[in-house]
């Protein structure tokens, strides 16, 4: 079983002995959707810590999408509620990177690309392919795409 899994299960009970519901449900929610990525497929198998970190990355992105919508139709208390546990589950993601690490990351992805001597789309392929595993649950990637197209000079 995964560490990250063992030790949301662990926060789940502490939380629910300090009755802090906020906390107790988000951890629920996440415990569930890693249930639900287990038995998704043909067969059911155990998550390991990359997947489990791929499976919370995709419920904070929802969390804070949700809250920007509740947000856009005036209901504060729902986005407040969203974003909080957006934070929640925040904390069990990889630091997230800073912008000159990532700006670094992402050059040297493009010179490498340029030495193979690709351009436009395609070398957009192959810098998104090449940063994907260094930047897997440490940056947004809607956020790293842009970043990537703007190096490029694509967008």
């Amino acid at each position: 079983m995964s560490e990250l899994k063992d030790r949301i299960r662990a926060d789940l009970t502490a939380s629910m002995k300090a009755r802090d519901v906020e906390t107790t449900s988000t951890l629920r929610m996440l415990l569930t959707a890693i249930s639900a990525e287990e038995v998704a497929g043909k067969q059911a198998r155990e998550l390991s810590d990359d997947e489990v970190v791929m499976v919370l990355t995709r419920e904070q992105k929802r969390r804070r999408e949700a809250a920007g919508t509740f947000a856009d139709a005036g209901r504060a208390d729902r986005a407040a509620a969203e974003q909080a546990e957006a934070e929640i589950i925040a904390t069990y993601l990889p630091q997230q990177l800073a912008a000159d690490e990532l700006n670094a990351l992402i050059a040297e992805a493009v010179s490498s690309a340029a030495e193979q001597g690709l351009s436009g789309g395609r070398a957009m392929g192959a810098v998104m392919k090449s940063l994907k595993p260094a930047t897997a649950g440490r940056v947004d990637g809607a956020e790293l795409a842009a970043a990537v197209k703007a190096a490029l000079g694509l967008g």
